[in-house]
């Protein structure tokens, strides 16, 4: 008879890469981001993430492959760490918080902490506490990310959509493991493990996901000063009068060009806090301002286009686009055709 909670260990040919595998995945991915990172603040928390992650992936092989049962007092307690990081990769691309670093960095150790205790006082109660832990923190990135992609103010608007999207992903990703954990945990107290380490496997792959999109949102935007935001929600004349001033700056700056323009750049420049300037556009134009702010890119785009002999890359850097993939979309987007098209369609 297997004794209660033992786990079985499988022929190492057939798990033990996986954990490994991703492991080395994590590891270039942390330096595509760091490379990519590295002429402007990177966005430590999200950097964080995936060196945690590759070390959880490790510890997960050495534990579920090799039957070293003494990892499994270390690997909740950096589990418990996954959500904080993530959460705090978000706020960087926020700035939520005005509180001083060390009181943000101690109220996030708080999961980490009270599963450090657990794992000498209660074991038991670990995989529920780690449950909570993860829904806990992917319900309150999604309470941040409710204006949308305007949330992120210190993403670059070329990427702040992408960003948004990878977020609402990365909450998700965060219930899925929530979610492993719970099967997981079934499995162990009823079934004696005989399907954990197949659970376990997808729980690998979940963390890949959560870091790659993490990855993906991370911003190379240096932090400006703080600016005050509106208290107050402004009538339909400060919404017309606020786009009236924004569409004054972009034309005569023609700040749209910067690929690093983001909301609060944006801001300081109009001398318009960030809240007011989002949610005039939201109100009077149905869109958020990364969509604005491309709309101008855009139009200038389809000008060059017209009018010179430029290629479509050299266009779509000169407008402030630095990806193909983000230009084409948007192109779309306003214009229902390709940039090659729109040149075709005008010769």
């Amino acid at each position: 008879m297997m004794a209660p909670f033992a786990i079985p260990v499988l022929d190492p040919m057939i798990f033990i890469p996986l954990p490994f595998v991703a492991a080395l995945l994590l590891l270039i991915l942390f330096v595509v981001v760091l490379r990519r990172d590295e002429e402007a603040a990177p966005n430590l928390p999200f950097l964080a993430l995936i060196l945690l992650s590759a070390l959880q992936s490790v510890l997960s092989g050495l534990r579920w492959g090799y039957g070293m049962q003494a990892v499994g007092l270390v690997a909740p307690v950096m589990a418990a760490m996954v959500p904080p990081l993530a959460y705090a990769g978000v706020s960087r691309l926020m700035r939520t918080s005005r509180q001083p670093l060390a009181a943000r960095i101690g109220l996030h150790a708080v999961p980490a902490i009270l599963i450090l205790l657990l794992v000498a006082l209660w074991r038991d109660a670990i995989d529920m506490a780690l449950v909570l832990v993860f829904v806990g923190y992917a319900l309150a990135i999604l309470l941040l990310m409710r204006p949308g992609a305007d949330a992120l103010r210190l993403a670059p608007f070329e990427g702040a959509v992408p960003a948004y999207r990878a977020i609402i992903f990365a909450a998700a990703a965060l219930c899925l493991s929530a979610a492993v954990d719970i099967f997981v945990f079934f499995d162990l107290t009823s079934a004696h493990g005989e399907r954990a380490l197949a659970l376990i496997s997808v729980g690998n792959l979940a963390a890949l996901v959560i870091l790659g999109i993490a990855a993906a949102a991370a911003s190379r935007s240096r932090a400006p000063a703080e600016v005050a935001e509106a208290a107050s929600r402004p009538e339909s004349t400060e919404d017309k009068e606020t786009i009236a001033a924004v569409d004054a700056l972009m034309e005569a700056k023609k700040l749209y060009r910067d690929a690093n323009l983001n909301l609060d750049r944006l801001a300081r420049k109009a001398g318009i806090p960030a809240r007011q300037i989002s949610g005039a556009v939201n109100r009077a134009m149905d869109k958020n301002v990364s969509q604005y702010v491309n709309d101008y890119r855009i139009g200038e785009a389809c000008r060059l286009l017209s009018v010179t002999e430029k290629s479509v890359t050299e266009v779509m850097f000169e407008v402030g686009f630095q990806t193909k993939s983000n230009f084409n979309r948007e192109f779309r987007r306003v214009t229902d055709m390709t940039p090659v098209a729109w040149r075709q369609r005008r010769e």
